[in-house]
């Protein structure tokens, strides 16, 4: 039998000894009628705002304003971070949502019987304390304790407090650890919340209404995407995890809510990588009267809005290379952005010649049927390949092929395209936007012409939705929607290599047990 590595050993031999604490303290305090996880402390300061209302005062004050009778008495709770045991009187680092803040306890102060108790608590603790505040003797903002309590015993220890948890993916996996050891972790996921109050405050100040929409769906629809498949039991029906809002939200729009915005979970079962993530966050809005013009000018505006707010500044940085927000986004065709950044030249309108360059690429015929692609088909596989990884400051890219935007209006001087965009910051997509297709007719068209593709073999081609089409008889204004990726707006504002990164919980495969 193979024997287990030295550091899961000592790993186990540390977990069965805090068992024990807990056995030993279970069975104290069912002889004193106490419990051992207390939930009747109640913490009435967090430590970043001690340290803000407090931590200017010179140590000479304190001890002025105590002799005086002017004590500052404080109570927080925490998980124990530090510990130093040095006989009668001993020092402890409690960190809680906000921060650490010291905690300074002595025996005659808080009791032999608990002083003798805190010693044996580990690291990982969570723990309650009342007391003064003070200065100590090298100037750190301490509670001198009258109080301390154990109120929940951690039974596992926490990696090394120098090196936290290396291993990338178990950050991942045990996200609350990651969470525990790393404060940039946490700075992050706050940012997170941050800007996702901006996004709200941006959108409700500019008259939209925000909504929710099914997350199951009989049809999934809104994207060309492979959908999750489960099954209601109760209406005995298959049913698809949501692959996009869109559809329910210009249903909205039909039914006369002229301004409407979703903050979305959607679900599309499709690759991982450092850009996909299965289930992923966007925020999609919908306005009557509006066309892609107008959405690609919000947009711009929405994206500086939340960065000033949720980043403090317009001048990023992602992996070490500059990103400005502050100036006008660079709009190209596609034809033009192949022609600003290959060197293509006029073969960016012959199909042969874009053939050869995607063969030489390693795309085959035979898995993507290049011989049977039109040539604006071919173009926007050309631009993937060899483009959108130069667009690094923010550049929307228009005027995408009808065959391949179902639910876009095409172009009136141009039917083969469509009045669409894609925004492109730091090579990846942010935001798909488009003058929304409002002719049912057309629609039920191009429906129809989504299942030819999907009987074809195409598994990421939409159904045909009945429903929708009949909620365009009734007729749809003019209207302009756009898609805004939650997940990669947040790698770019908190300069995070991976969407794992911005993921609390970010999709992995089982762990092994």
């Amino acid at each position: 039998m193979t024997q287990p590595a030295a550091p899961e050993q000592d790993e186990n031999k540390l977990i069965a000894e805090r068992r024990e604490k807990l056995k030993s303290l279970r069975e104290a305090q069912a002889a004193s009628g106490a419990i051992a996880f207390p939930n009747d402390f109640k913490p009435n300061h967090r430590a970043a705002r001690v340290h803000q209302e407090h931590g200017a005062i010179e140590r000479e004050a304190f001890e002025a304003a105590i002799a005086a009778g002017e004590k500052i008495d404080v109570s927080v709770a925490g998980r124990m971070m530090l510990k130093r045991v040095m006989g009668k009187a001993s020092f402890a680092t409690l960190q809680d949502a906000t921060g650490r803040i010291q905690v300074y306890v002595v025996r005659d102060d808080v009791g032999e019987a608990d002083y003798a108790a805190f010693k044996h608590w580990d690291l990982g603790d969570i723990v309650g304390a009342e007391g003064l505040l003070i200065k100590t003797k090298t100037g750190e903002l301490s509670i001198h304790a009258t109080r301390i309590r154990l109120l929940t015993k951690s039974l596992r220890p926490l990696p090394d407090k120098f090196h936290g948890m290396q291993d990338q993916e178990l950050k991942y996996r045990q996200r609350y650890v990651d969470l525990i050891m790393d404060e940039s972790a946490r700075a992050r996921f706050a940012a997170r919340s941050a800007t996702l109050a901006a996004l709200r405050a941006f959108m409700a100040g500019h008259g939209f209404m925000e909504v929710e929409t099914p997350m199951l769906h009989p049809i999934p629809g809104g994207a060309n995407a492979k959908p999750f498949v489960t099954h209601h039991n109760a209406l005995e029906q298959q049913m698809f995890l949501r692959i996009a809002p869109e559809l329910y939200l210009k249903r909205l729009i039909v039914g006369g809510f002229e301004r409407v915005f979703e903050i979305n979970r959607s679900f599309r079962n499709e690759g991982i990588s450092v850009r996909h993530n299965p289930e992923f966050t966007m925020m999609e809005f919908y306005a009557a009267y509006w066309n892609y013009q107008d959405l690609m000018d919000f947009t711009e505006q929405l994206l500086r809005d939340t960065a000033q707010r949720a980043a403090g500044t317009l001048q990023l940085s992602y992996q070490g290379k500059p990103v400005d927000l502050s100036q006008p986004f660079q709009r190209l065709t596609i034809r033009e952005a192949i022609a600003a950044h290959t060197d293509i030249g006029a073969g960016v309108d012959d199909a042969a010649r874009l053939t050869a360059r995607l063969k030489k690429l390693g795309l085959s015929e035979d898995k993507d049927r290049l011989s049977q692609r039109s040539l604006a088909s071919l173009q926007v596989m050309y631009f993937e390949e060899e483009v959108e990884q130069h667009l690094w400051q923010p550049t929307f890219i228009m005027e995408h092929p009808t065959e391949i935007s179902p639910l876009a209006r095409a172009n009136d001087a141009r039917p083969e395209v469509t009045e669409r965009f894609e925004l492109y910051i730091t090579g990846r997509e942010m935001a798909n936007g488009f003058s929304e297709l409002n002719d049912a007719e057309d629609q039920a068209a191009r429906f129809q012409s989504q299942v030819s593709a999907k009987d074809a073999g195409d598994d990421e081609a939409m159904f045909y939705d009945a429903d929708f089409v009949r909620a365009l008889e009734y007729g749809m204004p003019p209207t302009g929607g756009c898609g805004v990726g939650i997940d990669r707006l947040m790698m770019l504002l908190t300069d995070s290599p991976s969407i794992r990164d911005v993921i609390l919980f970010p999709a992995l495969r089982r762990e092994a047990v």
